[in-house]
């Protein structure tokens, strides 16, 4: 039995590896699609890409390990199938609970890892994905410029060039517009070639022009004359020397994005949902406390009625005051003061809910992101055992090995699996309890698998439409048999 649990293991960490590899790769090309705007053009040094690349991987690991369990369970169990090494294990008396051993034990230790990986190793990585993403973000373009355009990109000047080489060495036709005294398109400058280099740490750039020429307007003494004088410079060789800004990177502090969800392990999460549970409560008693009531204590009403009253007790707060009786002993001068008064009271209070109930809502919903958070390191975790329990049996079923069938299955029903857990997170988020709408995926996909171990394991039909068929004759037949029953007694 020690030599088939090994053979099993060994059957199935080969595909585990290359499916882990493979779905990293594509989750990590449609990362780096969405934010490929962000990255290109900015010559980043090959450091950082590998360095956002890592941090990346980090991130989609959790979504990669059940995908990769998936599919490299359909595929092992497809194999033997396929090749009739399952039926010789089942003729020998091998059940295919027993057979599955060796891997559910394997899969809850990856489960385990999965937890412990997502819970201290994925914040760290947020962190610093976040930070490095942010520091990109600010990095300026790199100075490209175009044939026939304008380009803005270096400070303080304004350049067009109407040709350039292949390999940009060399730019013919150049127009520049001199900003740096701020007064406009008062200085230009013509010349028939040149260079222009930056620096390898990009903080300077040098401009060399040959053969042209300099205007510049110059401002008179006296304001009141419309006319300027003119100066031009002809030259044979110039260089123009600036300091360029923003070009290098300057990396963000990371503690910055320590509070955010993805941030935070779990333990860190209790507390902060404990602390913004009890700023949340203090928010609504505030809110309730902000509405203008009617009290004895303090309205306008109250004020207004005593003007018709020489002497008068004070009211307490708890004694109970009957408004209309008040209104009606007032004067018709106060009345309309009185109606005024609790129109404007019942505005105020109408813009203040509503300020308010968007203060609670974007409030209740920070505080179910970490509840969110907190439950998604678990089914994760658990999601590698699930996914064992759908693709296992599903190879034992439809007993197809490679990557052909077993891919269009695992793709299809991963799409199902994100979609549900997508739209949980979402219902979460706004309406029913976080760890109903995190845990629903978990719900249905697991009896879903333990229905499907329990067909193979018996050999079952599952995927024979002739079966259910045959099924819902026979209910419908029993169905018509039931009322000719009731007919003859």
């Amino acid at each position: 039995m020690k030599r088939l649990h090994l053979y099993i293991i060994k059957s199935f960490i080969g595909p585990f590896f290359v499916t882990l590899l493979i779905s990293l790769f594509v989750l990590l090309m449609q990362f780096l699609w969405v934010y490929l705007d962000e990255l290109v053009g900015k010559g980043l040094d090959f450091s950082i890409i590998l360095e956002f690349i890592v941090y990346t991987m980090a991130m989609l690991m959790t979504n990669a390990l059940p995908l990769a369990m998936l599919l490299a369970s359909i595929m092992t169990f497809g194999d033997l199938g396929e090749n009739n090494e399952l039926l010789a294990m089942k003729a020998a008396g091998i059940s295919l609970y027993r057979i599955m051993k060796p891997v559910i034990v394997l899969s809850i230790l990856l489960s385990i890892g999965s937890f412990y990986f997502y819970n201290q190793v994925i914040p760290v990585s947020y962190k610093k994905l976040i930070a490095l993403m942010s520091s990109i973000r600010q990095l300026r373009p790199e100075i490209i410029v175009k044939e026939g355009v304008f380009s803005n990109e270096i400070d303080n000047y304004s350049i067009k060039v109407g040709k350039k080489t292949a390999n940009g060495d060399m730019l013919y036709d150049i127009m520049i517009y001199d900003h740096t005294e701020d007064k406009g398109n008062t200085t230009i400058t013509v010349a028939d070639s040149g260079t222009m280099k930056i620096t390898k740490d990009k903080k300077y750039m040098i401009l060399n022009l040959f053969s042209g020429q300099t205007h510049s307007e110059m401002q008179p003494a006296d304001r009141r004359k419309t006319t300027y004088p003119a100066r031009t410079d002809k030259f044979t060789k110039q260089s123009i020397f600036t300091v360029l800004q923003g070009m290098e990177l300057e990396r963000k502090d990371e503690s910055v994005f320590k509070n955010q969800n993805r941030a935070l392990n779990n333990a860190q999460i209790v507390y902060f949902v404990d602390s913004i549970g009890r700023q949340l409560d203090k928010r609504r008693v505030d809110f309730s406390t902000t509405l203008n009531y009617i009290s004895p204590a303090n309205t306008n009403v109250i004020k207004l009625a005593r003007k018709d009253s020489v002497k008068s007790k004070p009211i307490k707060l708890v004694q109970y005051i009957d408004v209309d009786e008040i209104y009606a002993k007032a004067s018709s001068g106060n009345r309309s003061g009185i109606i005024n008064t609790a129109l404007n009271n019942a505005r105020n209070n109408i813009r203040v809910i509503q300020q308010s109930e968007e203060m609670l809502i974007s409030s209740q919903r920070n505080l179910n992101r970490f509840g969110i958070e907190w439950h998604k390191k678990y089914t994760f975790a658990i999601a590698c055992l699930v996914f064992l329990f759908i693709g296992a049996p599903l190879g034992a079923i439809i007993r197809k090995g490679g990557l052909g069938m077993p891919l269009v299955i695992s793709v299809v029903l991963f799409i199902f699996y994100w979609v549900i857990t997508t739209t949980g997170e979402k219902f979460a988020r706004e309406s029913i309890p976080v760890w109903e709408g995190v845990w629903f995926s978990t719900f249905i996909f697991l009896p879903a698998g333990i229905f499907l171990t329990y067909k193979a394991a018996n050999d079952s039909v599952v995927f024979n439409v002739n079966s259910y068929g045959e099924f819902f004759k026979k209910l419908f037949s029993r169905l018509k048999k039931k009322p000719e029953e009731k007919k003859d007694n």
